[in-house]
């Protein structure tokens, strides 16, 4: 092993250290977009993922599916139709929603049960628990628009979680619920992410999306001049909410912001957007001192991301 490697190493892991004491026994939730698992992210996030709870943290990973449930949509020569930034599910819809949480939840378990000798994944036990753990209702009909099967989180079964994660497991969620009635609505990633890390009281909510974050002029190109902003007070957020339109399309700076916004005004301490597009974003999120994309916060940090002189 060189001496370079040496020189490098070592402080870096002293300075990962106080992040993985803090962190140890908190609760993230980490949603992310179809999209991810479209671009072949996958397996690296499950390591990255399973390296974090190796860590300590207890973790609910809610998957989205919107490119998949479009491309089997599209296989049965359906159009998918959108209003108000929503799916609106009809029963063709519905199937093909279910046909790709199913084979989605597959490859999230199988990502998990790798094991290969002198891989990220060696030794590590990770079990990933799935339930009805989300209870739904419908989204009715809005301004005209009947959204059909499409639904909204009605409540969580917090202890449920809650139980499951001190088991050691982690718990996975696909974007559905279910009426007392047994009837199977189709939800957002975003929607379900947003309302357990509200109802878990989570210590980070954590989007894994196409974007970088939130620009420090988001109306303005992205480059050198406009870098991400990476630490957004939430005060700030909310005015940058109401003066930008409403989202419609998860490129939108509104789309993920306002979840992330709902999350902190409701308790959750932390709200991240990262990008899935840079390798390791999560770790780089979570264990480095400037982090990777946007994190909006209640107000300014005071421990672990203040100001240092190098």
């Amino acid at each position: 092993m060189s001496s370079v490697f040496n020189f490098t190493f070592v402080p870096w892991f002293r300075s990962v250290a106080p992040y993985i004491h803090k962190f140890r026994n908190q609760t993230f939730v980490v949603g992310i977009a179809g999209e991810a698992i479209a671009a072949g992210k996958l397996h690296n996030l499950a390591q990255d993922l399973a390296m974090i709870q190796s860590m300590g943290v207890k973790i609910v990973l809610v998957h989205g599916f919107r490119p998949q449930v479009n491309e089997q949509l599209q296989t049965k020569g359906h159009a998918a139709r959108y209003s108000h930034g929503m799916r609106i599910t009809d029963e063709v819809a519905l199937d093909c929603a279910q046909e790709a949480a199913g084979q989605l939840r597959y490859e999230i378990e199988a990502a998990f049960s790798q094991g290969l000798p002198n891989t990220p994944m060696a030794g590590s036990t990770v079990r990933v628990i799935s339930g009805n753990f989300i209870t739904a209702r419908p989204v009715g009909i809005v301004d005209g628009v009947d959204f059909q099967h499409s639904g909204l989180v009605r409540k969580v079964d917090t202890a449920g979680i809650m139980r499951t994660l001190d088991f050691g497991a982690m718990v996975l969620l696909s974007p559905f619920g279910f009426s007392p009635t047994g009837e199977a609505f189709n939800l957002t990633m975003e929607e379900v992410a947003t309302s357990v890390a509200v109802a878990l009281q989570a210590d980070k909510l954590i989007f894994v999306t196409e974007i970088p974050g939130i620009r420090i002029h988001p109306d303005l190109p992205e480059g050198d001049d406009n870098p991400v902003d990476t630490e957004l007070p939430l005060a700030t957020a909310e005015k940058l909410l109401a003066q930008i339109p409403a989202a419609q399309h998860p490129t939108d700076t509104a789309f993920y912001l306002q979840h992330c916004v709902r999350a902190c005004k409701a308790g959750v301490e932390r709200s991240h957007i990262i990008p899935f597009a840079v390798d390791g974003s999560l770790l780089l999120e979570v264990y480095v001192h400037d982090g990777i994309g946007t994190m909006v916060v209640d107000e300014k940090l005071e421990n672990l991301r203040e100001a240092t002189a190098d």
